[in-house]
């Protein structure tokens, strides 16, 4: 049976995640959803899903206090199992995080994570809220996904990636901010998808049942 794995590191309340990811998987047929802290869960995954809330440097020391975890997860991304990162651990992907002090990411996909700077300084930073997704590439995650989509965005810092194939959708906000990040079996998303009502259910059950 397929298995989704939440990776839980102590970095948010992933109840919400949780029943979004086993709601879906129940509709498609998808398997089991579970939350689990035990790299032997992730080495037994098909499917692992990190998620992230908080700072940067924050959630990279907690992820690597916890024995092995780390290390399960990039065994399995190595091995090509769908990945998906959420929030911070979508942020995680990257080189380079510039969030507090420099910190260094997984570099699965290349780029830093920085500062929110909008054009017009009267649109305030954190990014909060509802914003219209634009989609730069196509991906199966993304199936009936289109621009104009809403997502749910909580965040004062965002993915500048170093190669343009890499970004699949951005949202405005006086300027792009990077909204869904991709390549091979790795896809991130900056919002929140378990909050994102009918857009973040679809792109959760393409997720479910996404075979790279």
């Amino acid at each position: 049976m397929s298995l989704t794995v939440l990776v839980d590191y102590d970095s948010g309340n992933l109840h919400s995640a949780e029943k979004a990811f086993q709601r879906m998987a129940a509709e498609t047929g998808s398997g089991q959803v579970i939350v689990s802290s035990r790299p032997e869960d992730v080495a037994r995954a098909t499917r692992i899903v990190l998620p992230g809330d908080g700072a940067f440097p924050a959630c990279r020391r907690a992820l690597g206090a916890y024995g092995g975890l780390f290390e399960a997860i990039s065994e399995g991304v190595a091995q090509g199992k769908p990945f998906l990162g959420i929030c911070v651990g979508m942020q995680m992907l990257a080189t380079w995080g510039r969030e507090y002090e420099d910190t260094q990411g997984f570099d699965w996909i290349a780029g830093e994570v920085i500062r929110i700077t909008p054009a017009d300084p009267a649109l305030k930073v954190p990014h909060m809220g509802w914003n219209d997704l634009v989609i730069d590439h196509p991906h199966p995650v993304l199936a009936g996904i289109e621009t104009g989509d809403h997502a749910y965005f909580v965040h004062s810092y965002h993915f500048r990636v170093a190669s343009p194939a890499h970004l699949l959708a951005h949202a405005d906000y006086a300027g792009p901010i990077t909204a869904i990040v991709g390549r091979d079996n790795i896809v991130g998303t900056q919002f929140h998808p378990e909050k994102s009502q009918a857009t973040g259910l679809r792109l959760i059950a393409n997720f479910l049942n996404w075979r790279p």
